[in-house]
């Protein structure tokens, strides 16, 4: 299902994921409410479908990906600074003053 920017993958998913750029401030409606977006959410990234709690799982295609490690509220951005995975270890881009 596509909320705007966002597609739902599987109807047990408690995140929706990011299929083009949005912007903060921008609205989405899914399961029938609306939610601004307080940051910008780059493609690949996910939002949360409901609030979501530090030690929550979260499913994506039906599936379990990882854990929450901070609160996300609905239509918080969800990626790697307030979740991890639960079976691999994760990587960052991250400068590291070499270059």
């Amino acid at each position: 299902m596509n909320f705007g920017p966002f597609i739902l993958l599987h109807g047990d998913d408690n995140v929706l994921v990011c299929r083009e750029h949005a912007t903060v401030g921008q609205v989405v409606t899914f399961d029938d409410a609306d939610a601004a977006l307080s940051s910008d959410i780059d493609v690949g990234h996910k939002i949360a479908r409901y609030d979501l709690k530090a030690g929550d799982k979260i499913y994506k295609y039906g599936a379990p990906i990882g854990s929450m490690t901070a609160d996300a509220q609905r239509g918080g951005h969800v990626h790697m600074h307030n979740m991890k995975s639960d079976y691999i270890s994760s990587h960052t881009r991250e400068a590291t003053g070499h270059g």
